[in-house]
Protein backbone atom coordinates (compact mmCIF):
# COMPACT_ATOMS: atom_id res chain seq x y z
CA UNK A 1 0.00 0.00 0.00
CA UNK A 2 0.97 3.11 -0.88
CA UNK A 3 1.87 5.65 1.76
CA UNK A 4 0.55 9.01 1.96
CA UNK A 5 3.20 11.57 0.87
CA UNK A 6 3.22 8.61 -2.43
CA UNK A 7 -0.61 9.47 -2.83
CA UNK A 8 0.22 13.42 -2.55
CA UNK A 9 3.14 13.13 -4.57
CA UNK A 10 1.61 11.01 -7.03
CA UNK A 11 -1.40 13.69 -7.53
CA UNK A 12 0.89 16.52 -8.03
CA UNK A 13 3.21 14.43 -10.59
CA UNK A 14 0.38 13.47 -12.33
CA UNK A 15 -2.71 14.64 -11.82
CA UNK A 16 -1.27 18.77 -11.83
CA UNK A 17 1.90 18.87 -13.75
CA UNK A 18 0.76 16.13 -16.68
CA UNK A 19 -2.94 16.51 -16.31
CA UNK A 20 -3.51 13.13 -16.24
CA UNK A 21 -6.46 13.12 -14.05
CA UNK A 22 -7.50 9.53 -11.98
CA UNK A 23 -10.89 8.67 -11.49
CA UNK A 24 -11.46 11.05 -8.64
CA UNK A 25 -13.08 8.57 -6.06
CA UNK A 26 -9.59 6.55 -6.29
CA UNK A 27 -7.66 9.80 -4.61
CA UNK A 28 -10.65 11.64 -2.73
CA UNK A 29 -13.40 10.49 0.24
CA UNK A 30 -16.59 11.14 -1.27
CA UNK A 31 -17.29 14.39 1.05
CA UNK A 32 -13.88 15.68 -0.63
CA UNK A 33 -13.46 19.20 0.96
CA UNK A 34 -10.87 21.76 -0.98
CA UNK A 35 -10.59 25.31 0.65
CA UNK A 36 -8.27 27.74 -1.53
CA UNK A 37 -6.31 30.76 -0.58
CA UNK A 38 -8.98 33.03 -1.89
CA UNK A 39 -11.66 31.87 0.21
CA UNK A 40 -13.10 29.01 -2.23
CA UNK A 41 -14.77 26.19 -0.31
CA UNK A 42 -15.29 23.12 -3.13
CA UNK A 43 -17.11 20.20 -1.60
CA UNK A 44 -16.79 16.67 -3.58
CA UNK A 45 -15.38 15.24 -6.90
CA UNK A 46 -17.41 17.14 -9.20
CA UNK A 47 -16.99 21.24 -7.72
CA UNK A 48 -12.95 19.83 -7.84
CA UNK A 49 -12.29 18.49 -10.80
CA UNK A 50 -14.32 21.98 -12.76
CA UNK A 51 -11.53 23.64 -10.73
CA UNK A 52 -8.71 21.77 -11.99
CA UNK A 53 -9.85 21.93 -15.46
CA UNK A 54 -10.11 25.76 -15.36
CA UNK A 55 -6.50 26.11 -14.14
CA UNK A 56 -5.44 24.09 -16.84
CA UNK A 57 -6.83 25.60 -19.10
CA UNK A 58 -5.34 28.83 -17.73
CA UNK A 59 -2.24 27.66 -17.71
CA UNK A 60 -1.93 23.93 -20.08
CA UNK A 61 1.57 23.43 -18.87
CA UNK A 62 0.97 24.40 -14.97
CA UNK A 63 3.42 22.32 -13.08
CA UNK A 64 3.91 21.78 -9.27
CA UNK A 65 6.94 21.38 -7.67
CA UNK A 66 7.26 19.81 -4.31
CA UNK A 67 9.75 21.76 -2.05
CA UNK A 68 9.13 20.21 0.84
CA UNK A 69 7.17 17.13 1.88
CA UNK A 70 6.28 16.08 5.51
CA UNK A 71 3.57 13.24 7.02
CA UNK A 72 2.47 12.80 10.72
CA UNK A 73 -0.63 10.30 11.21
CA UNK A 74 -2.94 11.25 8.44
CA UNK A 75 -1.85 14.50 7.68
CA UNK A 76 0.63 15.56 4.56
CA UNK A 77 1.39 19.34 4.21
CA UNK A 78 3.71 20.21 1.12
CA UNK A 79 5.67 23.25 0.28
CA UNK A 80 5.79 23.99 -3.76
CA UNK A 81 6.58 25.72 -6.05
CA UNK A 82 3.99 26.58 -8.96
CA UNK A 83 4.39 27.18 -12.61
CA UNK A 84 3.17 27.83 -15.96
CA UNK A 85 2.51 29.90 -19.27
CA UNK A 86 -0.86 31.99 -18.76
CA UNK A 87 -2.91 31.32 -21.77
CA UNK A 88 -6.25 31.47 -20.49
CA UNK A 89 -7.85 33.71 -18.39
CA UNK A 90 -6.69 33.76 -14.29
CA UNK A 91 -7.89 35.55 -11.54
CA UNK A 92 -10.00 37.91 -14.46
CA UNK A 93 -6.43 38.56 -16.26
CA UNK A 94 -6.79 38.21 -20.20
CA UNK A 95 -3.88 36.03 -21.09
CA UNK A 96 -0.87 37.17 -21.99
CA UNK A 97 1.66 33.94 -22.59
CA UNK A 98 3.98 34.92 -20.48
CA UNK A 99 5.62 32.37 -17.97
CA UNK A 100 4.22 32.78 -14.19
CA UNK A 101 5.81 31.21 -10.97
CA UNK A 102 4.38 31.18 -7.57
CA UNK A 103 4.80 29.43 -4.03
CA UNK A 104 2.27 27.72 -2.01
CA UNK A 105 1.20 25.23 0.32
CA UNK A 106 -1.20 22.62 1.23
CA UNK A 107 -2.07 20.63 3.63
CA UNK A 108 -3.89 17.57 3.44
CA UNK A 109 -6.22 15.26 6.01
CA UNK A 110 -6.43 11.99 4.68
CA UNK A 111 -9.35 9.30 6.11
CA UNK A 112 -10.23 5.81 5.77
CA UNK A 113 -6.85 6.17 2.87
CA UNK A 114 -8.50 8.73 1.21
CA UNK A 115 -7.64 12.56 1.02
CA UNK A 116 -10.56 13.80 2.90
CA UNK A 117 -9.43 17.75 3.07
CA UNK A 118 -7.27 20.25 1.24
CA UNK A 119 -6.18 23.59 2.70
CA UNK A 120 -4.06 25.33 -0.44
CA UNK A 121 -2.63 28.86 0.65
CA UNK A 122 -0.53 30.40 -1.59
CA UNK A 123 1.23 34.23 -2.22
CA UNK A 124 -2.22 35.22 -4.41
CA UNK A 125 -0.65 38.51 -3.92
CA UNK A 126 2.73 38.15 -5.65
CA UNK A 127 0.70 36.22 -8.13
CA UNK A 128 -1.95 39.05 -9.05
CA UNK A 129 1.42 40.95 -8.58
CA UNK A 130 2.76 38.89 -11.60
CA UNK A 131 -0.42 39.14 -13.82
CA UNK A 132 -0.77 42.70 -13.18
CA UNK A 133 2.73 43.63 -14.72
CA UNK A 134 2.49 40.71 -17.32
CA UNK A 135 -0.93 42.57 -18.81
CA UNK A 136 0.80 46.14 -18.45
CA UNK A 137 3.42 44.97 -20.59
CA UNK A 138 1.10 43.32 -23.16
CA UNK A 139 -0.92 46.76 -23.40
CA UNK A 140 2.29 48.53 -24.05
CA UNK A 141 3.08 46.23 -26.41
CA UNK A 142 0.23 46.21 -28.43
CA UNK A 143 -0.12 50.21 -28.13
Amino acid sequence: MPSLTDIVRKLYDEMWSWGNQPPLAEIFHPEFIYRGSLGAELIGHDQFENFINNVLRAMPDFHCEILEITAQDTRVIVKLRYTGSHRGELLGFAPTGKRISWLGSAHFTFQDGLMANLWAVSDVHGLVHQLAANQSELSRTIN
